[in-house]
């Protein structure tokens, strides 16, 4: 069995990894290493949880051991897409870099400058950051990347989702031609490929997983589930109190407003919950997952922030409660729960409007997910159909109409029925659901004016015009407008009796 000892590591790094309490590599790891350490460019392919950061943390160590940093002019340099991403790789270097006297620099957003320039001035061995704010200090002069000899760029399919590749692209201008990148990412879209030949010369291609796949170790169950907020609500908790194993849990919204309002739900149930969304500054945000990871709360209500790379090794349940946009967020939300071969669970809220995201998943992991108590069939037919059948009966007759008009009362009624069908009331869940519902119609309705009665109008003193001469003028204007437009009248010829002012004049007829 090849342990870190068989790859060529040097005695400092090994001597760290074994404080650390680890001995035999994961398979990512046993592939880059070695030819990593041989100056290749490696492209490397796995899903989430494979401890894909060890991969070039290690051997860059071992790199960097000869070789001292000039100010303002890094040894080598790692992107990572967010904050969270870049500041775990930086924690990884102190952890496995005890040994080594190397200066780590991490430039993100959210933190002061000036502390950042005074890193740079000292000279950083190994520079870790984020696209933006990299730029950001290379154009205030602030920075030299004309010694960069290893680059990673790390997360790279997230890098595509978030508009990166442009500023990376940059980047790499600044680089010289001839150093070495580590290329890695979970997934592997046509996409991605084609900026992998655009960055590595000759690479090592490492691939230890199928491509968008998911982790065996993670139980995976799909919940069909009613389309309103409030019930999706109500089912989550539900299904949270059922998870007799639940230890802690990270809950996926698509949209920072949507984490918000489940926080605010969850809290308000009496959960101890928290939660992580980009507009949050960096110190809550680094907080929060702080005291997520020691166990302070037991539920993360997040955005896909959360979703890529996050080193939390003991999460047990991840929960969807929207379906994700984009399939591939699918693999890297669910890759927080069962790492390092841990057994883990993950739930995907599913209601009607969902099944195109669906079967977009299942497509990428080439697999059918198991339904949890029935699949969307299973639901009253007043929730699985109506709301599509008012939405997507009124879409497609308006299409046909090229979108204007209102649909037709009877287009699209059974034969034989002459009336609207009656609509069906639909079922609460429990009382808790009903609760929700009143509580939410409180707070989002305006405050509606009181109407004044007929009493007060009578007592209110009427108005003056005749004390303001100019009220006077005005008055008469409006009334003169007013008969203006009357057609009680004889219908006028030519000019009327009214005859224009240059036909009076006089022609001179000498």
């Amino acid at each position: 069995m090849t342990t870190f000892s068989d790859l060529g590591l040097s005695a400092k790094v090994i001597s760290a990894v074994t404080d650390a309490g680890y001995t035999i590599p994961t398979p990512i790891q046993a592939g880059a290493i070695p030819k990593a350490l041989e100056r290749r460019d490696i492209l490397g392919i796995a899903q989430t949880g494979t401890g894909k950061t060890a991969s070039f943390v290690l051997p860059m160590l071992t790199l960097l051991e000869k070789g001292r940093a000039r100010a303002r002019m890094p040894r080598t340099l790692i992107l990572e897409p967010t904050r969270e991403l870049a500041a775990q790789v930086a924690e990884n270097f102190e952890k496995y870099g005890k040994n080594h006297k190397l200066n780590v620099a991490l430039l993100i957003g959210g933190v002061s400058f000036d502390d950042q320039e005074k890193k740079l001035e000292r000279g950083a061995d190994v520079l870790i950051a984020t696209p933006g704010r990299l730029l950001d200090h290379f154009e205030r002069g602030k920075l030299l990347m004309s010694g960069v000899e290893i680059l990673v760029i790390d997360e790279a399919d997230r890098m595509l989702d978030m508009g990166f590749i442009p500023d990376i692209e940059r980047i790499a201008k600044t680089i010289p031609f001839t150093r070495q990148t580590l290329f890695f990412s979970a997934t592997m879209p046509k996409e991605i490929q084609v900026l992998a030949d655009q960055f590595l010369q000759n690479p090592e291609r490492i691939e230890v997983s199928t491509r968008s796949s998911t982790a065996l170790t993670v139980t995976q169950r799909l919940v069909a589930v009613q389309s309103k907020d409030y019930e999706k609500r109500a089912a989550l908790r539900d299904l949270i109190r059922a998870q007799e194993e639940l230890k802690n849990a990270i809950i996926f919204c698509n949209r920072k407003k949507d984490v918000a309002d489940l926080f605010r739900s969850l809290e308000r149930h009496g959960f101890s919950v928290g939660a992580l969304h980009g507009d949050m500054d960096q110190r809550s945000r680094m907080a929060m997952l702080q005291g997520f990871k020691d166990n302070q709360i037991t539920l993360l209500v997040a955005s896909d922030v959360a979703a890529r790379g996050l080193d939390i090794p003991d999460v047990s349940h991840v929960f969807n409660f929207d379906v994700p946009i984009h399939a591939e967020d699918y693999v890297h939300r669910i890759g927080r729960t069962g790492r390092a071969g841990r057994s883990g669970a993950a739930f995907t809220l599913v209601a009607n409007r969902d099944r195109k995201a669906l079967d977009a998943i299942e497509k990428l992991i080439d697999k059918k997910l198991e339904w949890l108590d029935g699949d969307l069939s299973a639901l009253p037919p007043s929730v699985a159909g109506e709301e599509d059948e008012r939405r997507g009966g009124r879409d497609r007759n308006d299409r046909s109409r090229g979108g204007k008009g209102r649909r037709d009362r009877t287009e699209g009624r059974p034969e034989g029925r002459s009336e609207p069908r009656a609509e069906t009331k639909k079922p609460e869940r429990d009382i808790e659901v009903a609760a929700e519902k009143r509580q939410e119609t409180i707070e989002e309705t305006p405050v509606a004016r009181p109407a004044r009665n007929e009493s007060e109008k009578s007592n209110r003193p009427p108005r003056d015009y005749r004390v303001n001469p100019a009220n006077d003028d005005h008055r008469e204007r409006r009334q003169r407008n007013h008969r203006r437009n009357d057609d009680d009248g004889p219908t006028p010829v030519g000019f009327g009796d009214d005859i224009p002012a240059f036909m009076l004049i006089v022609a001179n007829s000498k």
